[in-house]
């Protein structure tokens, strides 16, 4: 008998790291989710939260002054998602910081447009007409792509991260470009011919999409996305924020908001 409890008491605490092997790890329910000023953030909770609610989650917002905090704290696990970059910013970020966040879906975004107070008419533009553009490259090179397609210069294709105004081959109107940071180019106006400008900050400075004197031709690698480190991916609760947006309550509460006009829509609102 005592050899057979002995047997028992083993077998018992030989199966014991098994049977804790297979319990499952708690559900998640709380979804950290990182953003920049901008327009995302209302989208999100307009059309987003609710979907998240009804599978039982609850959001946690937190805004950042800049990108590179917001993915940073992707990165850290200190939150789950950040919602204000698109795929170019975010592999030159993974390039830079070695870091592995990758976008599972993309999201209205608001165009880079050319924008002026002083003029109508592309024929209007004369030699030594001044447009503000972006310093940082990967916009500097969506701006010259603007003025590219409106024919008053030619660009030499280059690395993104390596653009500079020394890619301008060609100045066909005879204009000045002038490198400013992102967010004072609404200013710029009333100074400068015109102001190529990012759809956030044209939005967020009064200037409508819809009036701009041009708009990009938006490709999917500059529409925005959700971003999760990349081992995050297949998770539950990322798959959620996917569907969510891929959701008839998303898709509404954009089409129904007059603030969207002009927004680059993802495949999915087809």
């Amino acid at each position: 008998m005592k050899s057979l409890l002995s047997a028992i008491a083993a077998a018992a605490i030989t199966l014991a790291p098994f049977s804790g092997a297979l319990a499952q790890s708690p559900a998640k329910t709380e979804i950290k989710v990182g953003f920049v000023p901008g327009p995302y953030i209302d989208g999100f909770k307009a059309g987003v939260e609710p979907e998240l609610k009804k599978k039982g989650y609850t959001v946690k917002y937190y805004e950042f002054s800049t990108g590179l905090e917001a993915n940073t704290a992707v990165f850290k696990n200190d939150i789950d998602a950040n919602v204000m970059q698109h795929t170019v910013f975010l592999n030159s970020y993974n390039d830079r910081q070695k870091t592995d966040l990758t976008g599972i879906i993309t999201v209205p975004t608001p165009p880079m447009g050319l924008y002026s107070t002083k003029h109508k008419k592309a024929e209007d533009v004369k030699a030594g007409a001044t447009v503000v553009v972006p310093n940082d490259p990967v916009n500097l090179q969506r701006a010259l792509w603007i003025l590219r397609d409106l024919g008053w210069i030619e660009i030499k294709d280059n690395n993104p991260v390596d653009v500079t105004e020394l890619d301008v081959v060609k100045n066909n109107k005879g204009i000045k470009i002038v490198p400013l940071e992102n967010a004072q180019a609404p200013r710029a106006l009333g100074d400068a011919d015109f102001a190529a400008v990012q759809g956030n900050f044209a939005i967020y400075s009064g200037l409508k999409l819809t009036e701009a004197f041009a708009l990009e031709k938006m490709t999917k690698p500059y529409t925005n996305v959700v971003a999760v480190r990349r081992g995050n991916a297949e998770a539950p609760w990322a798959k959620d924020i996917v569907a969510a947006y891929q959701s008839d309550t998303f898709k509404n509460a954009i089409r129904n908001d007059k603030f969207y006009a002009g927004f680059t829509l993802p495949e999915y609102f087809n």
